[in-house]
C-alpha cells in the first residue's frame, strides 16, 4: 500500500512537470507543478472512472496529464 502511494506521488510529480511544460507555465517551480500534477492525477483518475477509461498505464498517464492541465488552467483562472 505504501509503495503504491509513493509511486503515485512520483508519477504525479512527473506528470505535473510535463503538464507545466505543455501549458507553458514559466513562473511555477517544479514543486508547484508536482503538487498540481498530484492533484491533476486524481482529477484525471476521477474522469477516467466516470467515462470507464484508464485501466492501463498509457491511458492512465494520458488522463493524469489531461487532469493536470485542467488543474493548472483552473489555478490560473482563479489566481487572476
Amino acid at each position: 500500500m505504501l509503495i503504491r502511494i509513493i509511486v503515485g506521488v512520483a508519477i504525479g510529480a512527473l506528470v505535473g512537470f510535463l503538464a507545466g511544460k505543455i501549458m507553458g507555465t514559466k513562473k511555477n517551480s517544479f514543486w508547484v507543478n508536482a503538487a498540481l500534477g498530484i492533484v491533476g492525477g486524481a482529477v484525471g483518475g476521477f474522469i477516467g472512472d466516470l467515462i470507464g477509461w484508464g485501466n492501463g498505464w498509457i491511458s492512465s498517464t494520458i488522463l493524469a496529464i489531461a487532469g493536470s492541465c485542467i488543474v493548472i488552467w483552473l489555478v490560473r483562472k482563479l489566481s487572476k
